[in-house]
């Protein structure tokens, strides 16, 4: 073969092999409506053309039996009877005369062939009737036994319809012709003419075929309705996710079905992730509000102090300080800038830290060891007396009573720091000479510390936001009223938190503040030496 005849050979064969994708293509690119109506389409035609074929297959086989079974005991019963000697008659039976007894054996068609296959003798013929008879093939004694006695189709002359045919060896003795042939190893032809066969199965395939036709029609109609039906609550859902799309993020999916269906269960679960994606966004919203929030307060905090510090540097250098005590003084107030610049970052890098604790990107910012809370409670009595010795102070249990032994695991340093945020802002929010309660104890497996003061307390809006980080309840940024950067409550909650506790608030206008701390107690029996003398 050519080479180039080999090249488009092969393009040939490719073309052939990838011609069903552009039709899988096209499917795919219709609507999932159209392509269950296909689906069910054809598998309702392929059921069809199944059911036609077996039908039609088994009345054909049918009629053959039927045919058969007239043929077949006629040729064995004339392959035992001799044939009729002519000469023994005054004249040969007529096709005519043997006409009836013909149509009532149910076979149009009798006749003797010789062994080399020549016509001996032909009884009945069916052109005395004015049809088209057989076209039979050569059937001598080497056909005849290859057919075996079994019944087989030929044409008829003009080859527009079919005969069932039969071929049996004469097994009796045979008596000559007329004309002097012996009729030994002869054999006796049967046929019977299917013609009316074919034409009902003819009409049966017409029928079914156009009955067939107007099922699909019908099934087509119905089924695109059905579907249509069926995908109506796809439909609705298609319409909610483009309004969701479209920025309503409050859109929701209406029921469309019963909870045990496969619409209600989807309808249901949509929702449930619409729902967790709406409170995403939120929280995606609120947490970069309150970055903002926090960006612009930490700016405030850190420029407030670097503006002190610039300011005094520029009267330095502008000469302003003639004096020593001018300089002094100056410097006193750079460093008390200095050292506050200096805690507001460390107390932002340490809650930067335990924030990534919590996140589990880094290990526990602290140094846990065996501690009483009772220590921290006699210390924090001891500092409110040296803050103001005028301010009634009481060193009780949880909640009242008999204060008693707190065992943790923590780090005293950085719960003293708890500790010290907590005093500091019941002696700056409660007038002079307000009285202090310090709770130490356990309380359900929990080692309890807790101080309440007697100041004017928060309303639940404050109170909610209190341990939000640089939130002040007064809203201002004045640090003329002893106020801090708003970080203390904040930083007590984060630290609190990585002890495995919690620390709450329980408020209300006019009746003061009460902070507890709650962490877990170790093995410790709690009677530890703890300083709670009054």
């Amino acid at each position: 073969m050519p080479a180039g005849a080999g090249r488009h050979g092969s393009v040939e064969i490719r073309l052939r092999q990838a011609s069903p994708a552009p039709a899988l293509r096209r499917l795919s690119r219709t609507s999932l409506r159209t392509r269950l109506v296909l689906i069910t389409v054809a598998l309702v035609a392929i059921g069809l053309t199944v059911g036609y074929a077996i039908v039609i297959g088994a009345l054909a086989g049918y009629q053959t039996d039927r045919i058969d079974d007239r043929i077949r005991p006629t040729a064995e019963l004339m392959s035992r009877a001799p044939a009729i000697p002519q000469n023994q008659r005054s004249r040969p039976p007529s096709p005519q005369d043997l006409t009836p007894v013909f149509d009532m054996l149910g076979f149009s068609y009798l006749a003797y062939v010789l062994p080399d296959g020549g016509t001996a003798q032909v009884v009945h013929h069916p052109s005395a009737e004015g049809r088209a008879g057989p076209r039979l093939p050569r059937l001598d004694a080497a056909a005849v036994a290859a057919r075996g006695g079994r019944p087989f189709d030929v044409p008829d002359e003009p080859g527009s319809s079919r005969w069932r045919v039969i071929v049996l060896r004469i097994e009796s003795p045979a008596l000559p012709l007329a004309d002097g042939r012996d009729l030994r190893g002869s054999s006796v032809v049967v046929a019977a003419s299917r013609a009316e066969t074919d034409a009902t199965i003819a009409r049966l395939r017409t029928i079914s075929l156009v009955t067939g036709s107007a099922i699909l029609v019908v099934l087509t109609a119905v089924g695109w309705s059905a579907v249509r039906a069926g995908m109506r609550p796809l439909s609705r859902i298609e319409a909610t996710a483009a309004a969701i799309a479209g920025g309503d993020l409050t859109h929701r999916i209406p029921d469309l079905g019963a909870p045990r269906t496969e619409v209600g269960r989807l309808s249901v679960s949509l929702n449930s992730m619409l729902a967790q994606i709406e409170r995403g966004f939120a929280a995606r919203a609120e947490s970069e509000a309150r970055m903002r929030r926090f960006v612009a307060d930490v700016s405030h905090e850190l420029r407030t102090p670097l503006f002190g510090i610039k300011g005094f540097t520029d009267l330095y250098r502008m000469g302003a300080m003639p004096g020593p005590d001018d300089i002094d003084h100056t410097m006193g107030r750079i460093e008390r800038e200095a050292t506050r610049l200096a805690n507001l970052t460390e107390n932002l890098l340490l809650l930067a830290r335990l924030d990534e604790h919590s996140e589990g990107d880094e290990a526990l910012p602290l140094e846990l060891s065996p501690m009483d809370l009772r220590t921290l409670a006699a210390d924090a009595q001891h500092d409110l007396r040296a803050l103001d010795p005028s301010r009634p102070i009481e060193l009780t249990g949880p909640g009242g009573g008999t204060p008693g032994g707190a065992p943790v695991l923590g780090d005293e340093e950085r719960l003293r720091q708890v500790v010290s945020n907590l005093v500091g802002n019941a002696v700056t929010h409660t007038p002079a000479g307000g009285g202090v309660r310090i709770g130490v104890g356990t309380l359900d497996d929990r080692a309890i510390l807790e101080i309440e003061d007697h100041g004017p307390g928060l309303p639940p809006e404050q109170a909610e936001r209190v341990f939000d980080r640089f939130y002040r309840a007064d809203g201002s940024r004045s640090r003329g009223n002893g106020g801090g950067a708003g970080l203390g409550l904040a930083l007590a909650r984060s630290l609190v938190a990585a002890h495995g506790g919690r620390i709450e608030l329980d408020t209300a206008p006019g009746a003061g503040a009460r902070f507890r701390i709650s962490i877990p107690i170790t093995a410790d029996d709690g009677e530890g030496d703890g300083d709670t003398d009054p």
